[in-house]
């Protein structure tokens, strides 16, 4: 998952990927529409109030990791932009209407992109563009996207349930493919945050569609149903790519698993042109 920050009225808003959707800092909400001094605090007694008038209201809030003041990361009530509208709703503030309009704002590009992939795909390239990556990395990235979307699709209507089973799935091709879990590949690019498939090189790239597009063939073709068949089928996914990337790096002599990342060139991005890491959607 990518940390980000969307700037609204010069005050960040932290917000952070969760299964595909983006969810925002309610702490960071709160302080925006209130001011107050102590918005953990506010936050915490508008919840004792909603909970004793109108029930449990607030329990699509999700604890996820964001990064604090000091720089660690810690977990936070975040919301996505229907339960932060929810949210807002609750607070008695003047500030509502423009963080409204912000928030609609992002719907309807949403739904802009969804009518019209091609403005989502051209908004896609030219943010990849604006940090340092080469036109090619770009298609591959973009067809990772493509691939991993095929993938999810096949798993949805094979009675996988999203989430969990989704992350567990995806880690069993990954381990597999290129003998580390997501989490492992991360750790060895000096990654915390930051989405993995952001900083992988073009190769890793290939491998990592390769290990999806030949799961999501074999759940086909074994007609495979639920998580269980499933996690077979991606083992045995990761698994034939896991051996076309040995036959690779011992016929041409190169390693596919790097530790190459581009934080230096996004840093380096958001200098020159204001830009925050993560603005990608996809995992």
């Amino acid at each position: 998952m990518d940390n980000q920050l969307a700037i609204f009225e010069q005050k960040p808003i932290r917000k952070v990927e969760y299964n595909g959707e983006m969810y925002f800092s309610i702490i960071d909400i709160i302080q925006i529409l209130t001011d107050n001094d102590n918005p953990s605090r506010y936050w915490q007694d508008l919840k004792r109030k909603s909970s004793k008038t109108e029930g449990q209201l607030y329990d699509f809030i999700v604890k996820l990791k964001l990064t604090g003041v000091d720089g660690k990361n810690y977990p936070s009530d975040c919301a996505n932009t229907e339960g932060v509208l929810r949210v807002i709703m609750s607070v008695p503030s003047p500030r509502a209407e423009p963080l409204k309009m912000w928030l609609a704002q992002i719907g309807t590009q949403s739904l802009v992109e969804t009518e019209n992939p091609e403005v989502g795909i051209k908004r896609f390239a030219e943010l990849y563009k604006a940090k340092g990556y080469s036109d090619e990395w770009i298609q591959n990235r973009l067809k990772s996207i493509e691939t991993r979307k095929l993938l999810t699709d096949e798993w949805k209507n094979r009675g996988v349930t999203e989430g969990s089973e989704y992350s567990i799935l995806t880690a069993t091709i990954a381990k597999n493919t290129f003998g580390l879990t997501p989490s492992e590949h991360k750790d060895l690019k000096g990654l915390a945050q930051q989405n993995l498939r952001d900083h992988m090189t073009p190769l890793e790239l290939i491998f990592t569609m390769l290990g999806e597009e030949i799961t999501r063939s074999l759940a086909v073709s074994d007609d495979a149903q639920g998580f269980n068949d499933n996690h077979d089928v991606a083992q045995q996914g990761g698994k034939l790519a896991g051996e076309a990337r040995l036959r690779v790096e011992q016929d041409r002599r190169v390693k596919v698993v790097s530790n190459e990342n581009y934080l230096k060139q996004i840093e380096e991005a958001k200098g020159n042109n204001g830009l925050n890491e993560g603005d990608s959607n996809e995992k």
